[in-house]
């Protein structure tokens, strides 16, 4: 893996919680990761990123941080983590860390000892109401989840959350909250992490004056201000003094904004939302990618391609729907699906996306082809539920605990406690030990696709001439071709010698079915 291994790598989304549980308490653990490296190894990818393992209340799934050096103990120790980072490297697996600069947890040392009136409050953003008593919120800023972004405290002011109440968000105009969090990076590139990713990465810094939201006011009063640019050129010299990278979430519809963020004294790479939310729709998909591309370009920075994470609905729920895009908005309890349908389209969009030129995540558990779950709302933990008066069913349908073992207790992700999230029935039969055996499964595809790969080498992408409904393209420099039919009749194949892998069978007339996806040596 060279200099660059991030502009092409297959980076694969460890959600520890939920990952596997070494101890057998009902939760994931860094043991359990440790124990697994063999099978990721074997999955064939060169990067692990995992979501927030500190210390945490766990309000909102460890992004409310209480303390960034020391591991929550519900996952294991600092110790246990350089072991991790150490093993995995030894397999020539690279380790990618959370960071969520926007907030903190409210049982941060900074915010209890700002509401016992010390002089940390100045790091966070509290503010008298409005109001004859003031008994009204500053302004009125919504939080993401839900419900007004300001909560009352005793003595009458109000503090800023742009997410949950227990997540207070920071004052980056402090020149404290700064150099802290440049010492975070410099402690974990310390032990070894060879990257960063940087959760809601456009919302740190707001207008000192917090005013009222406008529709279409700019520059917006917290999303994407020009000052964020300074931040992270300070830390890009951070990294390059470790040799590190960055990714940033960054959600922004504005292409030439979000390219800021990637000029090459600032991010390395940002996640491509545009892609992972995209309807399975072949027009559609073309304009994602040609777009993804168009604006990476000017600034020289590699895409990203993601089909799931740990926020939105799984890839074989969403594409079995009658609306295959992502929209928070649009979740709801018993949206009908076609698992089949989706696991069909979800096969031949794993194809599409490890062919693209750029970086690939994987979010756990897509290699399985796990479907949402369906939780029962008493057993349901995400904060977006509880915040929407339990309409949204929030985010947990996609972290629950992975099966590794079909006749084990709770499919082998621990022994004595069931998990932490309820597994639905049948889980057992998406297992790793099933599927490892079987040539036809979504794993063996996974591994395959993921082993060939470097065939497309490191060109740029060329469409070809296709049938309405087909994506087709060449790497000018690989010697390898994708087709992808999306539209209802069977498509014939561009000249070939060689059929390298498929989602699916071909038809008896050696055609690609619709929602299959084939490699082709050109």
């Amino acid at each position: 893996m060279g200099h660059h291994w991030w502009r092409s790598a297959v980076i694969y989304q460890v959600y520890v919680r939920s990952f596997a549980d070494g101890d057998g308490d009902g939760t994931g653990d860094l043991a359990g990761v440790r124990s697994r490296l063999p099978y990721l190894a074997e999955l064939g990818v060169e990067a692990l990123w995992f979501t927030p393992w500190y210390l945490s209340p766990m309000k909102d799934g460890g992004y409310d941080v209480a303390d960034y050096r020391v591991i929550d103990p519900a996952f294991g120790t600092l110790a246990e983590a350089e072991k991790l980072i150490a093993e995995a490297r030894e397999l020539g697996i690279r380790t990618i860390v959370d960071i969520v600069p926007n907030h903190v947890s409210d049982q941060h040392p900074w915010f209890r000892a700002a509401l016992a009136g010390g002089p940390e409050r100045d790091l966070f953003h509290f503010r008298p109401g409005r109001g004859a008593r003031g008994e009204l919120p500053p302004n009125d800023w919504r939080s993401q989840f839900g419900g007004p972004a300001w909560t009352r405290l005793p003595d009458g002011d109000w503090y800023l959350h742009l997410f949950a109440p227990e997540q207070p968000d920071l004052n980056w105009g402090h020149p404290a909250v700064r150099r802290e969090h440049e010492d975070i990076l410099r402690f974990w590139f310390e032990r070894g992490v060879a990257g960063v990713r940087i959760d809601s990465a456009a919302l740190l810094v707001k207008d000192p004056r917090l005013p009222d939201f406008t529709e279409g006011r700019d520059p917006h009063p917290y999303v994407d201000r020009d000052e964020l640019h300074g931040i992270y050129r300070s830390w890009r010299r951070i990294a390059d003094e470790y040799g590190g990278v960055f990714v940033g979430e960054v959600w922004l519809p504005d292409t030439e904004r979000f390219a800021r963020y990637l000029r090459p004294d600032e991010l390395h790479t940002a996640f491509n939302f545009a892609f992972l939310s995209c309807p399975w729709d072949p027009a559609r998909l073309r304009t994602a990618i040609d777009e993804t591309l168009a604006e990476h370009a000017p600034v020289g920075a590699p895409p990203t391609w993601v089909l799931c994470n740990h926020d939105v609905t799984r890839t074989v729920t969403r594409y079995g729907r009658a609306d295959t895009g992502f929209d928070f908005a649009t979740k709801a309890f018993g949206t009908p699906t076609d698992p089949a349908l989706g696991t069909r389209r979800a096969r031949a969009a794993a194809l599409l996306s490890l062919a693209l030129p750029g970086a690939v995540y994987v979010y756990q558990g897509e290699e399985l082809g796990l479907p949402e779950a369906e939780i029962p709302a008493d057993r349901i933990q995400d904060p977006m539920h509880a915040r929407s008066g339990g309409t949204d069913p929030g985010r947990d349908g996609c972290r629950v605990p992975l099966p590794w073992s079909a006749d084990a207790p709770y499919a082998g992700f621990g022994s004595r406690q069931e998990p932490w999230l309820p597994q639905p029935a049948g889980w057992a039969s998406y297992a790793v030990d099933r599927q490892q055996g079987d040539p036809g499964s979504m794993l063996s595809l996974y591994r395959e696709a993921i082993a060939l790969r470097p065939v497309f080498g490191d060109g740029p992408l060329t469409w070809l001439p296709a049938p309405d409904g087909v994506l087709a393209f060449a790497r000018a420099d690989g010697g390898a071709l994708c087709v992808v039919n999306l539209a209802a009749a069977p498509a014939g194949l561009p000249a070939h010698s060689e059929i390298l892998l498929g989602s699916g069978p071909l038809d008896d007339r050696g055609r690609l079915p619709q929602d299959t996806a084939v490699w082709l040596r050109a």
